[in-house]
C-alpha cells in the first residue's frame, strides 16, 4: 500500500505510527515494538515520515534517511494545538500527521552523526555547571545551618570551607561531610575548565565560530553553541530567528488594538541566555568610542532601562549572527550598526 504520510509517534519501546493516503483518509492506526518498526520501514516503498522533534528523533531520522525516506521533523510545541481530546498514543500520532500537513509548518533539520557528537560537549558542559551549582547551594546552605555565611560565586567554595574549619562551634562530622562536597565541586571545576578550553579550542579551528566572536558580547562558548545548534537555512531572514529565539514582544493584540508584552521566551532557551547575557556585558563596557559603543546602543541607553536595552540588543546580535551565518561575511564594526 501507498501512503502518501505516515507519523511515528516514539518512546522507548513502543511505536504508535499513523498513515493517510493522498485522500488524507487515514489507512494504518498500529502500534509496533522497536524491532518490528524496524521491519516495517524496511519493508514498505519510500514516502514521507513525520516524527516529534523529540528524545531519539534524530537517530530515527537518520535511520529513515539511510532507507530512501523522506524525514520531516516537528517541534512537540507546534504538535501539540492538534490533539485532540484525550491524550494518548494514538491521538498524539494524528496530531503529528495533521500537523505536518499545514502549510508552511516549521521543521527541524535531521542531525548528521558527527553534528550530533559534537554538540554534546555543549549538553555534557551545561549538566556539569547545573550540577555544581546544585553542590555549591548545598554547601552554603549547610554552612548556614552552623552561621557560616559568604558572598555567592564558585570561587568563594575555598574560602568558605576554610572559614568552617577554622571555626570550632563546627562539629567535626559536619566539617568531613561538607569537604566531601567541597571535593566533589573541585572535580567539576576541572571538568568544566577542561570543557572551556576545548571550546575555546575549538572556535578558533571553526571559521564560521572565529568569525562570530568578532561580534561583540559573543565569545568562544557562545559561538560554538550558534554553530552547533543553528541552521540559518531554515529561517527565512535574521528578524524570523530573532522572533524564534523568544527575543520579540509577546503579542495579545484584538479588536485592532495592538497590545505587546513582555517578551515571548520561545525558542531555544540556552541561545536566548547567552545572547542576552552577552549584551548585558556589551552593555557594561559601551562607552563613546569604544568598540561596544555603537550611537545605535548609546542612544538607546539614553532612553530606555539597561535590562530592556540589553533584550533589544540581544534581538540584534542575533540578526546580525544570523546574517554572518547565512551569507558568509564578517563582523562590521559599530560605527557601521548606527
Amino acid at each position: 500500500m501507498a501512503f502518501k504520510r505516515i507519523a511515528v509517534d516514539t518512546s522507548k519501546a513502543v511505536f504508535t505510527v499513523h498513515g493517510i493516503d493522498e485522500a488524507d483518509c487515514a489507512v494504518l492506526r498500529r502500534d509496533l515494538s522497536r524491532a518490528r518498526f524496524e521491519a516495517f520501514v524496511a519493508s514498505i516503498e519510500p514516502t514521507e515520515f513525520v516524527l516529534e522533534a523529540s528524545g531519539g528523533a534524530h537517530h530515527w531520522g537518520r535511520m529513515l534517511e539511510a532507507r530512501g525516506h523522506r524525514v520531516r521533523l516537528i517541534p512537540p510545541q507546534y504538535v501539540k494545538p492538534f490533539v485532540r481530546r484525550g491524550k494518548n498514543d494514538r491521538a498524539d500520532a494524528q496530531a503529528i500527521c495533521e500537523a505536518a500537513g499545514r502549510p508552511g509548518m516549521s521543521v527541524v533539520p535531521v542531525r548528521s552523526l558527527e553534528r550530533q557528537a559534537q554538540a554534546m560537549v555543549l549538553r555534557v558542559r551545561e549538566r556539569l555547571v547545573l550540577q555544581r551549582t546544585q553542590l555549591i547551594n548545598s554547601l552554603r546552605g549547610h554552612a548556614t545551618e552552623f552561621g557560616i555565611v559568604v558572598a555567592k560565586g564558585s570561587s568563594r567554595v575555598p574560602e568558605l570551607l576554610e572559614r568552617l574549619k577554622a571555626d570550632d562551634g563546627v562539629p567535626p562530622a559536619a566539617i568531613r561531610e561538607m569537604e566531601r562536597l567541597g571535593r566533589c565541586i573541585a572535580v567539576l571545576d576541572d571538568e568544566i575548565s577542561i570543557l572551556d578550553r576545548e571550546l575555546a579550542e575549538a572556535a578558533k579551528v571553526h571559521e564560521v565560530a572565529r568569525r562570530l566572536t568578532g561580534v561583540p558580547g559573543i565569545g568562544p562558548i557562545s559561538a560554538m553553541t550558534l554553530v552547533l545548534t543553528l541552521e540559518p537555512a531554515q529561517f527565512e531572514s535574521g528578524r524570523h530567528m530573532a522572533a524564534w529565539l523568544g527575543l520579540v514582544p509577546r503579542e495579545h493584540s484584538s479588536g485592532g488594538k495592538q497590545r505587546l508584552g513582555r517578551i515571548s521566551k520561545a525558542g531555544h532557551s540556552r541561545i536566548r541566555q547567552l545572547l542576552v547575557l552577552g549584551a548585558t556585558t556589551a552593555i557594561r563596557h559601551a562607552r563613546t568610542g569604544s568598540r561596544n559603543g555603537s550611537p545605535w546602543l548609546l542612544a538607546l541607553l539614553g532612553r530606555k532601562p539597561r535590562k530592556l536595552a540589553a533584550i533589544a540588543l540581544a534581538n540584534k546580535m542575533a540578526r546580525i549572527v544570523w546574517a554572518m551565518m547565512e551569507r558568509g561575511t564578517a563582523y562590521r564594526p559599530p560605527a557601521a550598526m548606527a
